[in-house]
């Protein structure tokens, strides 16, 4: 059985994914907007990878005899100014979620909640791999500069991502 506490930053939580998922679709449709596709694939599968974290905590809070209580998500950006602004934006807020979810460890660590410790271990890794892929991009994005034609080829590459059921 979930504390009140934890059940209420589980389901904080999960708006946060929601939102995660919520900013990424809206940086598809910017990098569609532009004519970026491959950057736009890249990101709309990030936006449904995000929508597949949110469920996994939201399973979570049922299997655990806890309630979901979904409350609004808010409307995220829809314009940067050159694509690597836009990969800052992500590498900012993965780093931000990587923060939320030390703190639900915390409180499970606090709550002495061990089952939902033991679940968040995988979003501690999950949130590893996410700041480094966009850490890459930003990386990537700063060497290619105003450079058109390896711009392209990154889209190109970008174009290739495809969405994988993560497993738990």
């Amino acid at each position: 059985m979930l504390s009140e506490r934890m059940e209420k930053a589980l389901n904080k939580q999960i708006n946060a994914e929601m939102y995660s998922s919520y900013l990424y679709l809206s940086m598809s449709a910017f990098f569609e907007r532009i004519g970026l596709k491959g950057f736009a694939n890249w990101m709309r599968v990030q936006a449904r990878e995000e929508l597949m974290h949110a469920m996994k905590i939201y399973d979570y809070v049922h299997e655990r005899g806890g309630r979901v209580k979904l409350s609004s998500i808010e409307q995220p950006p829809s314009e940067w100014k050159t694509p690597l602004d836009a990969f800052n934006a992500v590498l900012n807020h993965e780093r931000k979620v990587t923060s939320m979810i030390n703190e639900l460890v915390d409180i499970a660590l606090e709550e002495r909640d061990h089952a939902t410790y033991t679940m968040l271990q995988w979003f501690v890794m999950e949130q590893v791999e996410e700041e480094a892929s966009a850490k890459d991009l930003v990386e990537r994005l700063s060497l290619v500069g105003d450079d058109k034609g390896a711009l392209i080829s990154l889209d190109l590459e970008l174009a290739k991502r495809q969405f994988v059921e993560e497993n738990e």
